[in-house]
């Protein structure tokens, strides 16, 4: 697989236009980037635009902070996939995990990736890794398992850093091989991507994905 099939083409900057959205769109379509991920209100164009290609709709759920209510959260995800998401990124209520209620994120986790699943979309958790002890790291890791995501994703982009090598590591050794990881935030340099998909990550974020792949762009590790 190449780079760029494991890419998400990420623009969620709050000053991100129509021109900006459509442009993104066509960039990823012309190098077969996985998928573009647009803020929530762009996604029913961006759906029109890439309407004929492989590459999927991505946007944002309970974003940056993760601690809209799961209603609101649920009625996000609906919204997303009525307009033609088919890959929802999703962030965790941190305070609840912080707070000893692990049961809360499970369940809001669950009730988002059944209602995934039933429109055959893919469910990532963000469980912004920057703010989370590695115990903490390891038990959100299992509430995601248990409430069926698809991907578990490292960061926002908005915390005080973004993915490390070592927190891909570290999701790779806790979650099963058929739960999938995402690395986003702070990905630059063709460098970086290589070293997070060697160190287990499936899918990579980033507003730089230009500057990842090159013009023949070479199949990373399986």
């Amino acid at each position: 697989m190449t780079l760029a099939a494991r890419l998400d083409h990420t623009l969620l900057r709050p000053d991100a236009n129509d021109a900006q959205v459509a442009r993104l769109c066509e960039e990823a379509a012309a190098h077969g980037f996985a998928s573009v991920c647009v803020p929530p209100c762009y996604v029913a164009p961006a759906a029109a635009k890439l309407a004929g290609t492989a590459v999927a709709v991505s946007t944002v759920i309970g974003f940056p902070l993760g601690y809209s209510t799961s209603s609101v959260k649920f009625k996000e995800a609906e919204v997303a996939l009525y307009d033609g998401a088919t890959e929802l990124d999703m962030v965790i209520n941190i305070s609840a995990l912080k707070s000893g209620r692990p049961e809360a994120i499970q369940a809001e986790v669950l009730d988002v990736a059944d209602l995934c699943h039933v429109h055959q979309a893919l469910l990532k958790v963000i469980i912004e890794t920057a703010l989370l002890t590695d115990a903490e790291i390891e038990l959100a890791c299992q509430l995601c398992v248990a409430g069926e995501a698809d991907f578990v994703k490292t960061s926002t982009g908005f915390a005080s850093r973004g993915a490390s090598v070592a927190d891909v590591a570290l999701l790779r050794r806790v979650l099963p091989a058929s739960v999938r990881i995402k690395a986003a935030g702070g990905i630059r340099t063709r460098a970086a991507a290589l070293a997070l998909v060697a160190a287990g990550a499936d899918r990579l974020g980033s507003s730089h994905s230009l500057a990842l792949i090159s013009e023949n762009d070479e199949p990373t590790a399986a």
